[in-house]
């Protein structure tokens, strides 16, 4: 508020204050933060990371021309204009056509993706898609990574953020316009955010992955729009959100927890901590490090031991951007009620019959709902994340992996983030994506049988799902490949029962002579040469009896 009315006074106070701060640090604090760097190039990665302006700016730094950026508005059906980003990596014959004719605009490319697999992530609360590009290593990017492995990569933002901070109907200096919860985002952001991808790129499906509140977007949008299930192949939770338990700091959980609607007290109705910018301009950066690790600590329990403090102090101050107070009182209801619901307008202290039971409950997420295939990665020592509570709620198709040792932002920027959460992601990719857009970069020997089935809910047993660690994946992988075979075997005995006549193989979905049978011959599948890849091979293999049928005990699928 200072810099916008009096820019000229501002600036000098600002300066002052941040020298004292760096004085008063390297007077009072330990060995350990004063000790920063040791490399005046390290030194020069951390500045221009933390003073980077803007996304296009911190790709900058990394890109050597192998790819470009692109900057994407999309409007939502209620109004609100989000910034979307994306990143794809330029073909050869593409870099050469811009070395000859440099002076044609980028965006002149921006329809269609020449059948790039396509991939969008999103970012957690108080975030926007800043925080995915500012590790001070490329190779520890999630973005740069899997652009360079070929794949047409697009950030989203929630709206009220950086890049998000405007609305066709509202001021963001109104109430009106920061009058949204995680409704908001699960009605409209994330679907009207895919549908301007798909619509822009030319493809049917994208792959979802999430950071954190990033996933309770998902799980409460696919839950809620049945045909958007149908447009992302794969969901994969980083650090997921659901219905944590609530904060470590016991007397703010109990306060919060008493009456959510505290917030609007303490914090006003538009966006919450909006002074965190200010503070981040006149505080030297490793102790405003110091003040977030504090207020972390305090209510989350999260030390920071994996994240390095070079990349504490390059990524700090991309943390924070805009939202409302609307939306973190939506989370207090959340643990309050311990389910993943939707936000109560009339919370108050709630009216109850004689009986001791509210004259209405609030309508929940039917997260048991979603069809696309979900894949969570979470951390050991995360406090928000109850992974058997989540479990319960979701579809049993659903798998977990957990990461030991991991909090909830090493996600992000966790020392080790691409030997141990990287795999995970592209491993998931590789399964559940279809196999003619998948980047070249990508072995389809190693695909395994269920990953090319557009799987239900019913097709997969509980005992199928990865709840633990990483030593339990080839186990839970070779319990759905069994019910998979199991399920086909099922279906085949069902087909035989109902008609005396032969069916024969009419189509052959890709991937199936990657199946082994349950014979001791092991004869693999042989595909039709003469016949295409059909798009749901489970429903035909349902609807047109596409399997020889044998007897359970020896079913094995041959050509006739």
């Amino acid at each position: 508020m200072l810099m916008l009315f009096f820019p000229r006074i501002a600036a000098p106070i600002i300066n002052f204050c941040y020298k004292r701060s760096r004085a008063l640090f390297n007077a009072l604090s330990p060995t350990k933060y004063t000790t920063v760097t040791s490399s005046s190039e390290d030194k020069s990665i951390v500045a221009n990371i933390r003073d980077a302006d803007g996304f296009i700016e911190l790709c900058e730094i990394w890109n050597d021309g192998t790819w470009r950026v692109e900057e994407h508005v999309v409007q939502t059906s209620d109004g609100y204009l989000l910034g979307l980003h994306r990143l794809v990596k330029i073909d050869p014959e593409e870099q050469n056509i811009r070395r000859r004719a440099s002076r044609w605009d980028t965006r002149s490319s921006v329809s269609g993706n020449g059948d790039r697999k396509v991939v969008y992530l999103h970012h957690g609360l108080l975030m926007n898609s800043e925080v995915w590009v500012c590790q001070l290593e490329k190779d520890k990017s999630l973005p740069f990574v899997l652009a360079e492995k070929g794949f047409d990569v697009w950030l989203g933002n929630n709206r009220g953020n950086k890049y998000s901070k405007k609305s066709i109907h509202h001021a963001s200096s109104s109430n009106k316009f920061w009058d949204f919860s995680i409704d908001d985002f699960a009605f409209y952001d994330i679907p009207d955010s895919i549908n301007y991808i798909l619509e822009t790129t030319k493809q049917k499906t994208l792959s979802y992955i999430g950071f954190s509140q990033g996933t309770a977007q998902a799980f409460a949008s696919l839950s809620i729009h049945p045909k958007l299930n149908e447009k992302v192949d794969v969901f994969i939770a980083l650090a997921p959100a659901m219905n944590p338990a609530g904060l470590y700091a016991s007397m703010a959980d109990a306060l919060m927890k008493a009456s959510p609607n505290l917030m609007y007290l303490f914090f006003g109705r538009k966006s919450i901590l909006g002074s965190t910018t200010f503070w981040q301009s006149i505080l030297y950066p490793p102790i405003f490090v110091r003040v977030i690790d504090a207020c972390l600590g305090g209510l989350f329990n999260w030390r920071g031991a994996n994240i390095s403090l070079n990349q504490k102090i390059a990524a700090y101050a991309h943390l924070y951007s805009y939202t409302s107070v609307k939306s973190v009182v939506h989370w207090f209801q959340i643990m309050r009620n311990r389910c993943f619901q939707m936000y109560d307008d009339e919370m108050q202290t709630g009216f109850l019959s004689f009986t001791g039971r509210s004259f209405y409950k609030v309508a929940r997420f039917p997260t048991k709902n979603i069809t696309t295939p979900i894949v969570l990665v979470y951390g050991g020592s995360d406090s928000l994340v109850d992974i058997n509570i989540m479990l319960k709620e979701l579809p049993d198709h659903t798998t977990a992996t957990e990461i030991p040792h991991f909090e909830h932002l090493d996600f992000l920027w966790g020392e080790n983030v691409d030997e141990l959460v990287f795999p995970h992601v592209l491993n998931a990719l590789e399964k559940y994506s279809a196999p003619d857009l998948l980047p070249s970069s990508f072995s389809s020997g190693s695909r395994i049988a269920f990953g090319q089935l557009d799987l239900d809910a019913d097709l997969l047993p509980e005992s199928a799902v990865r709840r633990v660690s990483d030593q339990q994946t080839k186990e839970a992988e070779d319990s759905l490949e069994a019910a998979v075979l199991a399920r086909l075997a099922q279906n085949a005995a069902t087909a035989q029962q109902g008609s005396n006549e032969s069916s024969t193989l009419r189509h052959r979905p890709n991937g199936y002579n990657r199946f082994r049978s349950p014979s001791p011959t092991n004869a693999p599948f042989a595909p039709n040469a003469q016949d295409g890849v059909k798009e749901h091979p489970v429903e035909r293999l349902r609807d047109d009896d596409l399997l020889d049928s044998r007897s359970a005990s020896d079913t094995v699928v041959s050509e006739e």
